[in-house]
């Protein structure tokens, strides 16, 4: 979307890197979160209840930025 909007065209190596990108930082958000949500002496963190909370996270935050805080 932002590509096209601002006429924009990359090349399939750009795309790549930048999909990689994304895709890297979206593990390692689920990761270090479920990661903090994980019992002690349990075992490998939950990639679901990481990506659930900081997707939770995400949306808290910017509702409290906006001012749509109760």
């Amino acid at each position: 979307m932002a590509q096209n909007s601002a006429r924009l065209t990359w090349t399939a190596e750009e795309v790549d890197a930048k999909l990689k990108s994304t895709m890297e930082n979206a593990y390692h958000a689920c990761f270090d979160v479920g990661l903090e949500h994980t019992a002690p002496g349990g075992k490998l963190p939950s990639l679901v209840v990481g990506a659930n909370i900081s997707g939770f996270k995400k949306v808290a935050d910017a509702m409290r930025l906006q001012g749509d805080w109760w």
